[in-house]
């Protein structure tokens, strides 16, 4: 394949006028390739034989901490897309490289594994990303408004997407159960309850499987609630109709938003900023910010053999004031605003996000300080 040197920003996967430019940031890597599979039914596994490695120059493909490339003449939709990082095997500084493993990129806006909730036949499916440049931009209507409902008068409905109509005593069709077009027929019902807002769980891409991959009390229970989070930009691509994927995650999640405003009820969503599915050291499971850049994306113990700090209770917590994982925050809800119209968003464990690097209690967090002037500007704009 023809490539190009490619540009540093925006990070993740962008179309551009000679091909699709790919960036992800990493400060300590020494080598990173990417990973592309031209279908996205091809095996997930890093074996499968059409997938294609471009090795990156850091004398070429590297501005700063910004690995980037320009793919030429590669499809504009259907591709898989990950990356192999290399660099210190430090544990006792923080590193977690492990250049076997095809990661996840972090702005990934949409995100390919398993179709089906809870297929424990695919347990150990890869997550990788995925792009569409293909389809025409979304109709959200010309007299469609946002409810902007005042705080004093909302009347507040939270609920699980997939749990909301899973069963078949929701009287739908089966190949809407549990997903987003599920929530639209069941909007009647949510207006005769009353309520004006509804506050899903966690909506971004999760992993329901987490117990299934190492002997645990756990193990059969499945993580339907989705506090468990992949990817922070991707809808949860088994909340599509019929395993639809992605493509229609995305697509079906603004139809919803699209039902639920024009029957006057806000999109609020819990989001998870404090903790990944990545779990601990113990039974790590590696998809993408572990290896990508450990010491940066979580909170360390340097004076402690580089172990993970757990202020989540979740193996793991989210180094949110870090510069880079900070801007990765912001540019997520920022995503959410713009892309799919959501009015709010309720913070899981908001205290970790008051947290310096070290693990501290902040005064002044920086996160809640520079969200809050961003916001309250692009609100003023909508």
């Amino acid at each position: 394949m023809k490539v190009s040197p490619g540009q540093a920003f925006p990070l993740g996967a962008s179309e551009v006028e000679n091909g699709i430019n790919f960036s992800v940031f990493s400060q300590h890597a020494t080598a990173v390739t990417l990973c592309l599979v031209l279908s996205q039914r091809g095996k997930l596994d890093g074996r499968d034989a059409g997938m294609l490695e471009l090795t990156l120059d850091a004398r070429v493909n590297k501005t700063g901490d910004i690995w980037h490339i320009c793919v030429e003449e590669l499809p504009r939709h259907d591709v898989l897309y990950g990356y192999h990082f290399d660099g210190p095997r430090g544990w006792d500084q923080g590193h977690r490289f492990d250049s076997s493993i095809v990661l996840l990129d972090p702005y990934a806006k949409l995100v390919e594994g398993r179709r089906y909730f809870g297929d424990v036949n695919n347990k150990m499916s890869k997550f990788l990303g995925t792009y569409d440049f293909t389809s025409l931009p979304f109709d959200w209507g010309c007299n469609y408004k946002l409810p902007n409902i005042p705080e004093k008068d909302l009347v507040i409905y939270e609920m699980n997407v997939r749990a909301f109509t899973a069963d078949e005593s929701s009287g739908l069709d089966p190949d809407i159960r549990g997903s987003y077009l599920g929530v639209i027929e069941k909007i009647p019902h949510l207006l005769e309850l009353g309520i004006n807002a509804v506050e899903l769980l966690p909506v971004f891409e999760f992993d329901e499987l987490e117990f299934q991959r190492h002997p645990n009390p756990r193990g059969h229970m499945i993580n339907t609630w989705g506090y468990s989070t992949i990817n922070f930009f991707a809808p949860m691509s088994r909340y599509a109709s019929a395993g639809g994927g992605p493509v229609a995650a995305s697509r079906e999640f603004k139809e919803m938003v699209k039902a639920l405003h024009g029957a006057g009820i806000e999109v609020i969503l819990d989001v998870v900023y404090n903790h990944t599915n990545e779990a601990d050291d113990v039974n790590p499971y590696t998809t993408s910010f572990r290896g990508i850049d450990n010491k940066v994306y979580y909170m360390v113990d340097l004076s402690n053999k580089g172990k993970l700090l757990n202020y989540s209770g979740c193996g793991n917590t989210l180094n949110c004031n870090h510069p880079v994982v900070m801007e990765l925050i912001l540019d997520s809800l920022r995503h959410w605003v713009i892309e799919y119209h959501v009015d709010g968003f309720r913070f899981d464990l908001a205290s970790v996000l008051c947290r310096g690097t070290d693990g501290s209690p902040l005064n002044a967090p920086p996160l809640i300080r520079v969200s809050w002037i961003r916001f309250h500007c692009l609100l003023s704009k909508l």
